[in-house]
């Protein structure tokens, strides 16, 4: 699968084996398996290690019994939710949905139809015994006079086994047990179906999973090997291979020693990655006899998080400044004439690469072409891969970890966060302090950083809802240091042409005479230290910037007055908030650009191509600016 979709995504489960199919046959018995459903887009993963525990616990709690989920093969499906939502897949159906709630800060679970019929046969509490009402079961509110037995106690709120006969029910209490016989609306029946649903329950573990798929990862294999060493034999610069120490790339790594005859392994490491993340790493290399080229972000994040505040989902200049402007040194001192990467990328991960192709260029790192052989592959895939291939993986995976990063992540899931405070509480409280200050610097509450709020730069509606449930008046828009207000889009001119005028509103880290030396990358300067303004002329227009941040383009069209007026913002970004990465250097091939400490463009050589701009790390704050202002201010408080 290589999109995602909504509606349903449909796999196979062996009943005599006791494991997921992924291709036509199971290995071990030469069946087709059973059809069954889950949620798009379907990357199902196993469940293992702590997400065991995760999973089994939650109906522990609930009904007294949890032993069918250690003793099976468990897969978990993400689907869309505040937090963490997976559904859980056991015998081919879907049991349940787990839920991480911000507001308590614990998983909840959500009880499915088939998940009743199968804890009806193995629950010690939780379950109801109730006449079957008239009419339609499904969303019908169970009256207390039609409850004939309540078997252990549970809370309003919890999740409940309600048995009718021939049918059963995931339902909702809305009262406490001791209360149920005597309300009216007491169970709320969320899903129902017949009780004898079939469970085969076959015990199976991971070896019986690889064993099943066994010629399906093969064939992923091959084709997978096929194009990398057609790529290669067709290529003449080095090949490496990208090795976070997560799976997909252990995947790939994998298939790059059956692919090539030599490769080195690349790591970034952004100084914000977990202990056993670096320790893996430097240990795999070591056991495999690897060359390992690592790139060091070292204090980068620490020095930029003033400037540029918290990271966010959608805006993450961290990955810029830490991993981006490392790598790009990285490969600039090792290969030359540049290099051939390949990476974990999968279409799945997120809406962003679920276009991705084989062959990919980053235009943040000059010199690098991307290679993507698993872009395809769904999570079980790849972990049956890694099994069959026994490589040994990242210790972190067995700590119920779905990703593994930078501990610090703004697109770390809330669960995985409480994770890393038990794991490491010496980096949770850093950065929690550390995020603490920032929130009292923008005067937002300390629970703007207890409940996550500041993994958005804007708010989705899954956090508006949580800040309802808090009772909570958060900005929808996140207060950082950074804003662009466009008063005037491009429009005519009475001077004639079209004009656009805006204010940049950027921390000054420089000297306004860096943002007119980037602008000789625009056009020809002239400069007033004096009086903080500078005016470029270019072939089709004019363009004047003070160092309050006003902007104003003129041009003959109304394109190419948007062209200037954001070459202008761009280049004001790029002189105040500078990370000294270098890609702009290494990006020109004119050599007119001197970086490192004070930047120095040489008018002479610079043939204003704007290729610098395209890779700069900066830069390309210009359309996140635009997206949050909208002609406002990004913030303006809590009213």
């Amino acid at each position: 699968m290589s999109r995602y979709q909504h509606g349903k995504v449909r796999f196979r489960w062996c009943d005599a084996c006791g494991t997921l199919v992924l291709g036509d046959l199971c290995g071990i018995c030469g069946r087709p398996g059973r059809e069954f459903e889950v949620s798009a887009p379907g990357d199902l993963r196993p469940c293992f290690g702590k997400g065991v525990d995760t999973v089994a616990n939650l109906f522990l709690r609930h009904f007294g019994n949890s032993g069918p989920l250690r003793t099976r093969n468990v897969f978990l499906n993400k689907v869309a939710g505040e937090d963490r939502t997976d559904e859980v897949v056991l015998d081919g159906q879907v049991i349940a949905v787990i839920r991480f709630e911000l507001v308590r800060n614990d998983f909840s679970l959500e009880l499915k139809a088939e998940g009743a019929a199968l804890m009806a046969r193995a629950a010690r509490k939780g379950v109801i015994r109730a006449r079957r009402p008239q009419g339609h079961l499904k969303g019908k509110k169970l009256d207390g006079a039609d409850v004939m037995e309540v078997q252990g106690e549970f809370r309003a709120g919890d999740p409940v086994v309600v048995i009718m006969g021939n049918n059963v029910a995931a339902g909702e209490a809305r009262v406490d047990s001791g209360a149920v016989k005597e309300a009216e609306k007491a169970i709320h029946l969320r899903d129902v179906c017949k009780a004898d649903i079939p469970f085969p329950l076959v015990p199976a573990d991971w070896n019986d999973f690889v064993k099943a798929n066994q010629k399906h990862l093969r064939q992923l294999e091959s084709s997978a090997v096929s194009d990398l060493r057609s790529f290669a034999n067709n290529s003449k610069l080095p090949m490496t291979l990208s090795f976070s120490g997560g799976k997909d790339s252990l995947a790939c790594y994998g298939l790059a020693k059956k692919a090539l005859r030599r490769f080195d392994l690349l790591f970034v490491d952004t100084g914000l990655e977990f202990p056993e993340t670096v320790d893996y790493v430097h240990g795999f290399a070591r056991q495999k006899g690897e060359r390992l080229k690592v790139a060091k972000a070292g204090n980068a994040f620490w020095e930029n998080v003033g400037t540029f505040g918290p990271p966010a989902k959608d805006f993450r200049w961290c990955c810029k400044v830490c991993k981006l402007g490392p790598l790009t040194t990285l490969i600039e001192d090792n290969y030359r004439h540049g290099t051939v990467t390949i990476e974990g990328n999968r279409a799945l991960e997120s809406f962003a690469r679920s276009d991705i192709g084989f062959v990919e260029r980053n235009p943040f790192v000059p010199n690098q072409t991307v290679l993507n052989p698993i872009r395809h592959w769904i999570a079980s895939e790849v972990w049956g891969y890694i099994w069959l291939e026994e490589l040994e993986y990242n210790p972190l995976y067995e700590q119920d970890l779905e990703r593994i990063g930078c501990y610090l992540c703004a697109s770390c899931l809330g669960s995985e966060w409480k994770a890393t405070g038990e794991m490491h509480p010496d980096l949770h409280a850093e950065w929690e302090a550390s995020l603490q200050e920032w929130a009292k610097q923008v005067g937002v509450p300390p629970e703007f950083v207890r409940y996550g709020f500041w993994r958005w730069k804007s708010l989705p509606p899954k956090m508006r809802l949580v800040a309802e449930e808090l009772n909570m008046k958060v900005p929808q828009m996140r207060s950082d240091s950074m804003e662009l207000r466009i008063s005037k889009g491009a429009s005519p001119c009475v001077a004639g042409g079209f004009s656009m005028e805006g204010v940049l509103s950027v921390p000054r880290k420089r000297d306004f005479s860096q943002v007119a030396e980037f602008l000789k990358t625009v056009g020809k300067v002239k400069f007033s230290p004096e009086f903080e303004v500078a005016m470029v002329k270019t072939r089709n227009g004019t363009l004047k910037m003070f160092g309050g941040g006003h902007t104003s383009a003129i041009a003959p069209t109304m394109e190419e007055a948007q062209a200037l007026f954001r070459a202008g913002v761009e280049a004001f970004l790029r002189g105040q908030l500078c990370t000294e990465c270098r890609i702009c250097e290494r990006n020109c091939q004119f050599k007119a650009i001197t970086a490192g400490g004070q930047i120095r463009v040489d008018e002479h050589r610079c043939r204003q191509c704007g290729r610098c701009a395209e890779g700069c790390v900066v830069a390309h704050y210009y359309d996140k600016l635009v997206k949050a202002g909208a002609g406002k201010p990004a913030y303006a408080g809590v009213k």
